[in-house]
């Protein structure tokens, strides 16, 4: 059994094709919606530029909307059950992956858990995309979203693939190389792996706040032989140095967190940097570009998915919270992802 290509059961394999499937062709209802707005005379010229009056508004006119049903029912249903039908498909190749899953915790990786860490109110308990129990609500957690969901279903949806995204973003770092390279909020290891990919001959140190999610991302450099460093931290207030690092990133993770925290990540950024070091960080896209329309279109998307925070990290301007930091040659730019480049000046 291969730990990153799994070969799933006949029962599993097909609930996961059908998951994607249904979260493709669910376009063609929100297509139907979008004409069902544009009968009800409701444009994005005509919709006031607040969130919650332009919510109102779209409301009422959908309230007879047969497709605007659907898409709530299907929206609702694809949220509660991608994680149980994903769990209940790792159960299945359980036995035969134990081996594997055994094996890839040794190697070159090295993983420091710290169970004493304060958890976050605004993570600790929250269940992100309608995770049942939250990113430790399973002993395998890692696995089930890393191998499962995101390579066998949300892959498959997003146009160009989100790994492909992944691999785009961290070539967009300044320089060709660096040396010392910080992950913040490394998850199970996607974007970490988009890093070592582009640049092989650093050190790539991992944080986050999630056991299990670490847990993979240690199976995942083991099993290619990569030697990172991966530490259970609040990327608000890590424990390293001063200058420790010459590349610092995070890839879709400030959405998770409310203003105060993600204001708090960027200074930290800062401080671990070393003089003349880059930051390279991004997210979902930003309310301001986006009409009054797509901005609802989101918004929902983001309540049904189990978003509790991306409303109001949408709504930040990243770009002046950088440079209020400290960092200079701030760029901020791009839809989806939104990404968020700067340097801390050289002394």
């Amino acid at each position: 059994m291969d730990l990153q290509n799994p070969r799933l059961r006949q029962r599993g394999r097909a609930s996961l094709d059908f998951l994607a499937l249904l979260g493709k062709q669910s376009g063609l209802v929100r297509e139907q919606v979008a004409r069902d707005l544009d009968a009800a005379g409701v444009t994005a010229k005509t919709l006031p530029a607040d969130i919650e009056a332009a919510e109102a508004v779209i409301e009422t006119a959908l309230a007879g909307s047969q497709a605007y049903a659907v898409q709530n029912l299907l929206g609702d249903w694809h949220g509660r059950s991608h994680g149980p039908i994903s769990a209940a498909a790792f159960a299945e190749i359980l036995p035969e992956l134990q081996p594997v899953l055994a094996a890839t915790l040794s190697g070159p990786a090295s993983l420091t858990l710290d169970p004493a860490m304060p958890r976050p109110d605004y993570w600790d308990g929250v269940e992100f995309h309608r995770t049942s129990g939250g990113w430790d609500g399973h002993p395998h957690m890692g696995y089930v979203h890393g191998e499962l969901i995101h390579k066998k279903m949300v892959d498959r949806i997003f146009p160009g693939g989100i790994f492909g995204q992944r691999r785009k973003v961290a070539a967009m770092a300044p320089r060709d190389a660096y040396r010392r390279i910080l992950d913040m909020g490394c998850s199970s290891g996607h974007f970490t792996t988009a890093l070592q990919e582009n640049y092989p001959a650093a050190a790539i140190t991992g944080i986050d706040l999630s056991a299990r999610m670490l847990e993979h991302a240690l199976r995942t450099a083991n099993a290619n032989g990569w030697a990172w460093q991966l530490h259970q931290m609040n990327a608000e207030h890590t424990s390293f140095a001063d200058a420790s690092f010459d590349l610092v990133t995070s890839y879709i993770v400030f959405h998770e967190a409310p203003a105060a925290a993600i204001a708090n990540i960027i200074a930290e950024a800062f401080r671990v940097l070393e003089p003349g070091g880059d930051m390279l960080m991004s997210d979902v896209t930003r309310y301001a570009d986006l009409d009054p329309v797509s901005r609802w279109k989101a918004d929902r998307g983001a309540a049904l998915g189990g978003e509790p925070h991306w409303r109001e990290s949408a709504s930040l301007d990243f770009k002046a919270m950088a440079e209020a930091a400290g960092f200079v040659d701030v760029r901020a730019e791009g839809l989806y992802p939104h990404v968020l480049i700067g340097r801390k000046p050289a002394q």
